[in-house]
C-alpha cells in the first residue's frame, strides 16, 4: 500500500495481493481516521461479499474466485470499541459484464486498487442496534 495525503483526503494505492479491508484498516489505524468515506476502483480476483436478510439477523456470504473489476467501492469509517470499523459495499463486472454486488468481506487485488478516502474531523461512533442484529451510527 502507498497513499499520500492532500488536506482532508487520502489517495491510496493498493497493489497486487493486498486485501482491501484489512489495508483500509491498517490506514485507518496509523492515520488515526476515526470517520470518512470511501470510494475505490480496481481489480481483484478472490471477493467475499454478502447480503443481510434482517428478518433472520443473519448475513449470506458468497465467495468469487475470478477476474473481476471493481466497478465500485462505496462505504463509510466509523469507530466500534476504539478499533475502526468500516462498512463497504461493492460492484463488480466479470468477464460477460454481468455485475454482482453486496456488503464487502474482503477483496484480494488481482492488480491495483485505486481508494480516495475522505477524512471526516472528529469520530463516528457505531453501537449495536438489538431490533435489527447490525452495529449502526450512534450520535
Amino acid at each position: 500500500m502507498i497513499y499520500k495525503i492532500f488536506g482532508d483526503k487520502i489517495v491510496v494505492r493498493l497493489e497486487k495481493g493486498e486485501e482491501v479491508v484489512a489495508s483500509i484498516k491498517e490506514l485507518c489505524k496509523k492515520e488515526n481516521i476515526k470517520a470518512g468515506s470511501i470510494s475505490a476502483l480496481g481489480a481483484t480476483n478472490h471477493v467475499v461479499i454478502g447480503i443481510y436478510k434482517v428478518d433472520e439477523q443473519k448475513y449470506y456470504s458468497n465467495t468469487f474466485d475470478e477476474d473481476l473489476e471493481i466497478t465500485s467501492l462505496t462505504g463509510n469509517i466509523s469507530v466500534m470499541d476504539d478499533e475502526p470499523y468500516l462498512h463497504i459495499h461493492a460492484t463488480l463486472g466479470n468477464i460477460k459484464g454481468q455485475c454482482i454486488g453486496g456488503h464487502l468481506n474482503e477483496a484480494r487485488i488481482s492488480a491495483t486498487c485505486e481508494i480516495i478516502i475522505q477524512k471526516i474531523d472528529g469520530q463516528v461512533e457505531r453501537k449495536f442496534d438489538e431490533s435489527i442484529g447490525l452495529n449502526v451510527i450512534e450520535f
